[in-house]
């Protein structure tokens, strides 16, 4: 009698075809040419033609005769706003959010958490409603314009005005930037720093600031491209007075009311190209900071 085998034969799966191995490889190369596909449109239509059709204009009409205009001296005196108002943001925002990120990460205390969602308020806040709010407060019938006026202080319709409005708009960049190196960093080399007998000056000047100069640096420079393309609070608070309160951003709406193109498009040119140096600075400090962490 034959000796049977104490092997179970298994079912055999029948073999995949070629087109059934390769068919989801080929689903998710159409998934992502259809992603990509849908991400370049969208930037397209808002950001690339927007912007081609300013450079097919600029084209038409003369990039030297735009580049001239910015030489008037209203144009020039808008730019000269804009950078003193940008330099100083960007100097108050760099100490106070500093020192604001330091106090949100490294200390507890009573009102922390309403200050750190006030730190995000601007953010959430039209620019407009921004300045609205200003003029309620410092306005001729506003509720600190006795104080103000006492002190012989002006805002609206003022450079302190246009300075508040900035630095409110400005605010939670840097501070934010630091904040989010101060939570990955940890709080280790400051302790071992104290251990050693460091001041808090110390530990703050050899410690934490050069640990946190990279978020900084991104910070500021967030910050500075935010106060440059500013518009809407100071145009509600500063009224874009020629040679008083006018920025450049408030001096292309000004151009383009009055059918100034040249200068409308000089201005935008130089701003744009602004914009693009800072864009690349940030993708510069990214890199850097990435590096690090690394």
């Amino acid at each position: 009698m034959p000796e049977q085998s104490s092997a179970v034969a298994l079912p055999v799966a029948p073999a995949m075809s070629r087109a059934q191995v390769r068919n989801p490889e080929s689903l998710r190369r159409i998934g992502r040419f259809a992603l990509g596909a849908i991400v370049l449109a969208y930037l397209g239509t808002i950001l690339v033609a927007p912007l081609g059709a300013m450079a097919y204009e600029l084209a038409a009409l003369g990039p030297i005769e735009a580049l001239r205009s910015l030489l008037e001296p209203n144009a020039l005196r808008a730019l000269a706003m804009t950078g003193i108002l940008t330099g100083l943001s960007v100097v108050i925002n760099a100490v106070v959010g500093t020192l604001g990120a330091i106090a949100l990460v490294r200390h507890r205390f009573l009102l922390r958490p309403l200050i750190n969602a006030l730190s995000d308020l601007p953010l959430a806040v039209s620019p407009v409603m921004v300045g609205l709010a200003f003029i309620l407060l410092f306005g001729r019938e506003g509720l600190l314009a006795p104080l103000t006026e006492a002190a012989g202080i002006k805002v609206v319709f003022a450079f302190t005005g246009l300075l508040l409005g900035t630095l409110f708009v400005s605010l939670p960049y840097t501070i934010r930037e630091v904040a989010y190196v101060l939570e990955e960093l940890g709080t280790s080399e400051e302790e071992a720093a104290a251990t050693l007998g460091a001041s808090p000056f110390q530990i703050f000047w050899r410690v934490t600031l050069p640990n946190v100069r990279f978020g900084l640096a991104y910070g500021v420079l967030m910050t500075l491209a935010r106060s440059v393309g500013e518009f809407g609070a100071v145009l509600v608070l500063g009224g874009s007075i020629s040679g008083q309160t006018q920025t450049a951003t408030t001096f292309i709406h000004d151009s383009i009311d009055q059918r100034a193109t040249a200068s409308a498009y000089g201005m935008a040119l130089l701003l744009a190209l602004i914009s693009v140096v800072l864009l690349l600075g940030l993708e510069w400090f990214k890199q850097k900071k990435h590096g690090r962490s690394r």
